[in-house]
């Protein structure tokens, strides 16, 4: 059915783009490479007085502990620019378009991947792949998100790839190893050092079962990868920073493992990884807790199956004795896994008509990947509120529309890391100056506050100054079942709930998805769950401050 299977390809691409257009914002973690890709397109490569040049940059400005490698920002870049001088695209339109190029690069590695389990495991298995990672939040959601991580994730999918079993000739099947040591090598010189376990893994998997060999294909592939790698990102990144010799995953490995900075942004237990966040990121409970095993527990399937499984799960179990952990950090194995849960549903569905088991399984399996859908869906929708920054921003624009003086705007730590990027700052022709200083010795000074027009802050008691409070920002604050009877606010009215009111915010993101949630209430509550229903909870997190010229001396919290 190439119609079915064409609808499919394009379902992973589709729902990376939805998941950006819905949430278009970036956190800090995002900042580097998205601030770095709109200095480049803004300011150019200079190519004389560089140093001058490049104070322009943010990483100048706020370079954060370690430097980070401007390698997949240049990509990034370059690649877009054609694009966003095709369409004019200004603003934050730019950073659309920037996050696209991510996200369809990853969407692309996916699609690859899902055509080697195709030619491994048959076409039911391939298109089984592509509907559990659709029912995948993290995956979809942070696609297109500039972290270090998802691009080294579009370049190991890529790599792993060429380690399914596919049937082929020894030549071929040598080549495919060569290729994948070759891309994961670079990968981790560039962009992510544990990307380097995840090798290791893999062909110490293949070498103990004395299916590669290590003088024609591990080392020669090895130091290609080596040598490309570091070609690359050294004379890069020495460029970018102007330190000379420069390689920031060497420094960045430095500062988290040796020195042991990392456990600076908390720990773990070590059975994270395997307890908490592997679940969460495969999120199908049929396809993770049933389809998977029973892919392994198969005789017909089981050597495969482990052959995937294995090098992943003993990647995940050393990057596990680190303190610190984050999901992003194993989503490299997220592929094989999948892979390997679609190989178990395809057992089940191929099936369904033989008995009982398997069509009451194939039925589960349906509305296990419909329900993940659904809550995909809906903690996009809660995601999208954690950008308050970003709306706060675009309300001052709107404020300061017409203007025909200079407005001074001062952004917050907590506005700039949560959603606020250069992107979205106006041109110089708009007249906006913004201010991003966080150091708290000059917050304590009055005169530091004299020059803004407006200041956006998360505690506005902080602010000093004659200030006035002309709008709010809410974000979000948690989630509450609400039972049969209960109203939003806790209350019953004559045994029904009260008509539910969109929550505050103006005409922003959050206001806009807490109407249609409001909106979807009231059909579900007296249509499909008898009542039951998620109240999704805000509260305010930045102020908009206003300068009163003019006023009595006070500070805006009082």
């Amino acid at each position: 059915m190439p119609a079915l299977d064409t609808l499919l390809s394009l379902l992973i691409p589709t729902l990376i783009l939805l998941h950006l257009y819905v949430a278009p914002f970036t956190k800090v973690e995002e900042s580097f490479n998205i601030q770095a890709a709109h200095d480049i397109l803004t300011y150019g490569i200079p190519n004389k007085n560089v140093s001058v040049a490049l104070r322009n940059y943010d990483h100048f400005k706020f370079p954060g502990p370690v430097p980070r490698t401007f390698v997949g920002a240049v990509v990034l870049a370059g690649a877009s620019r054609p694009v966003i001088s095709l369409l004019g695209l200004l603003g934050g339109q730019r950073q659309v378009a920037v996050r696209a190029v991510l996200g369809l690069s990853n969407a692309c590695a996916l699609l690859a991947y899902r055509n080697g389990v195709t030619r491994a495991f048959g076409r039911t298995t391939g298109n089984w792949y592509l509907l559990i990672h659709a029912s995948q939040f993290h995956l979809m959601y942070y696609a297109s998100r500039t972290l270090p991580n998802m691009f080294a994730f579009c370049l190991s999918t890529l790599a792993l790839r060429n380690f399914l079993p596919v049937p082929s000739t020894t030549s071929t099947t040598s080549k495919r190893h060569k290729l994948s040591i070759y891309l994961l090598t670079i990968t981790g010189i560039v962009f992510r050092s544990e990307v380097a376990i995840l090798l290791a893994t893999q062909v110490g998997y293949l070498l103990m079962q004395r299916r590669i060999s290590l003088l024609r294909e591990v080392i020669p592939a090895g130091l290609a990868g080596t040598i490309v790698g570091l070609l690359v990102t050294v004379p890069v990144d020495s460029f970018f920073w102007q330190k000379t010799p420069l390689w920031p995953e060497l420094a960045g490995f430095y500062f988290n493992a040796i020195n042991g900075k990392s456990s600076n942004w908390g720990t773990s237990p070590w059975w994270t990884y395997f307890g908490n966040a592997i679940p969460r990121l495969v999120m199908n409970p049929v396809a993770g807790q049933v389809c998977l095993p029973l892919a392994v527990a198969l005789k017909p399937t089981r050597k495969a199956s482990l052959d995937i499984l294995i090098p992943l799960s003993i990647f995940v179990g050393i990057y596990s004795l680190l303190p610190h952990k984050e999901w992003r950090f194993v989503i490299y194995a997220l592929p094989g896994l999948t892979a390997v849960a679609a190989v178990g549903a395809n057992w089940v569905w191929t099936r369904r008509t033989k008995s009982i088991v398997y069509r009451f399984l194939s039925l589960a399996l349906i509305a296990s990947t419909l329900a993940s859908v659904g809550v995909s869906l809906g903690m996009l929708a809660i995601s999208s509120l954690n950008y308050p920054g970003a709306e706060a921003l675009e309300k001052v624009h709107r404020l300061t529309l017409g203007s025909k003086d200079i407005v001074h705007v001062h952004l917050d730590a907590m506005t700039c890391m949560t959603g606020v990027t250069r992107f979205m700052q106006m041109p110089p022709q708009r007249l906006l100056r913004y201010d991003k200083t966080d150091d708290e010795r000059k917050l304590m000074y009055p005169s530091f506050w004299d020059k803004f027009d407006y200041v956006l802050a998360e505690r506005p008691e902080k602010v000093i100054g004659a200030w006035e409070v002309v709008d709010q920002v809410d974000g979000y604050a948690g989630v509450r079942l609400l039972h049969p009877g209960e109203s939003r606010s806790g209350e019953v009215e004559n045994g029904m709930p009260r008509k539910p009111t969109a929550e505050r915010g103006g005409n922003g993101r959050e206001s806009n998805l807490a109407s249609l949630w409001a909106s979807l209430e009231s059909l579900a509550r007296s249509k499909i769950t008898r009542g039951w229903w998620v109240e999704i909870q805000m509260e305010p997190k930045i102020m908009i401050l206003k300068k009163q010229r003019g006023s009595d001396y006070a500070v805006a919290g009082d």
